[in-house]
């Protein structure tokens, strides 16, 4: 073989070797070692997921007992305003029995507090002021508690659920003679005798 044939073989050799080594993939470098001291991958056995399942149920035991104080505290909180309701006194003016706009506005109060308790009782107690004399404020008074009564009756309340009583000026409200006085003792208060151990709210 002549000389230049030899060379044009070892160019074609030498570039047939080029290409292969270029289409071989590279290598690929394996993954650092972690070392000592790295934290191992985070796991959860069964005693991890018993763990968060108590978690979960306590907190949602919280919750619960949370919803329930709060609806307690709502049903103390309305039973005690369905009780002032009833006790809220009813006041008069100087030597008068009728009931007043404002006085009929409390009673009226009453009235959804007694329908949603049949078997409550309430005793009405007429007041007046300590002028004039016992047997009249006595009489007065007395009358002061009748019109409550006839006022409540004519709205369906039964009268075998009303008592009546007249303390006349003999349990003043406020000591004094003066006009805030007299006006706190021309009164007539409530107060409940059966039926008022658990209170029903009016819905």
């Amino acid at each position: 073989m002549h000389r230049t044939q030899r060379l044009v073989v070892l160019a074609i050799v030498a570039g047939t070797s080029l290409v292969a080594a270029c289409k071989k993939k590279p290598d690929v470098a394996p993954a650092p070692d972690a070392g000592p001291g790295t934290p191992p991958a985070p796991t959860c056995d069964r005693a991890c997921q018993d763990s968060i399942a108590r978690a979960r149920a306590d907190s949602v035991d919280r919750a619960n007992r949370e919803r329930e104080r709060l609806e307690a505290e709502a049903r103390a909180r309305a039973s005690a305003s369905a009780r002032a309701a009833i006790e809220a006194k009813v006041f008069f003016d100087y030597d008068q029995s009728d009931l007043s706009a404002s006085s009929r506005a409390t009673l009226d109060a009453k009235l959804p507090v007694l329908r949603a308790n049949p078997g409550m009782r309430l005793r009405i107690a007429g007041h007046a002021d300590d002028r004039g004399s016992d047997e009249y404020n006595l009489a007065l008074g007395q009358r002061r508690a009748a019109a409550v009564k006839r006022y409540l009756t004519d709205q369906g309340v039964d009268a075998g659920r009303l008592d009546v009583i007249s303390y006349g000026e003999e349990r003043p409200a406020m000591e004094g003679e003066n006009e805030e006085a007299w006006r706190q003792n021309r009164r007539a208060e409530f107060e409940i005798v059966a039926g008022g151990d658990n209170i029903v709210v009016p819905k």
